[in-house]
């Protein structure tokens, strides 16, 4: 397994007008908030990609993108889920992240999507993010803060 690839992914932290971050409560994994994030198409732009994942996921459109990640973040499956995610394909994902300003109304936020991820969501302080994600992303979280708080 460990000779997989990675697979190519973005996520996107969006950051409400009080400096809080929208995370929402996966409904396959009841203990773990995360913020969304998704894969990227072929022929496809990551910016285009983030955006395209923030609606797909939450409904969310009207944002401003602030900062894009200076580097490319991975993260590696744990044994339990190699195999079982993205039809046994990959080990982990590449992400681009990028920071955005959600400059909409909450009514905006639709969970209820053609393929629900989320089942909650809620605004955090970014501080809390690393505690909310589950423990194989949570570094890639604490390096996600780091590199973004001063832009907050």
């Amino acid at each position: 397994m460990s000779k997989l690839p990675y697979r190519q992914g973005v996520g996107i932290m969006v950051v409400s007008k009080d400096k809080k971050i929208f995370v929402g409560k996966r409904i396959d994994n009841q203990a773990a908030w995360q913020m969304p994030q998704g894969g990227v198409d072929k022929e496809e732009n990551l910016v285009d990609a983030a955006k395209r994942e923030l609606k797909e996921e939450t409904g969310i459109s009207t944002i401003k993108i602030i900062k894009k990640s200076k580097k490319i973040y991975t993260y590696d499956l744990p044994d339990y889920l190699l195999g079982k995610i993205w039809k046994g394909k990959y080990k982990g994902q590449k992400q681009t992240w990028f920071l955005a300003e959600f400059l909409g109304k909450e009514d905006e936020i639709d969970l209820n999507q053609k393929k629900p991820e989320f089942k909650k969501w809620k605004w955090v302080n970014i501080d809390e993010l690393p505690d909310l994600i589950v423990p194989f992303k949570k570094e890639l979280y604490k390096e996600l803060v780091e590199e973004f708080k001063s832009f907050i």
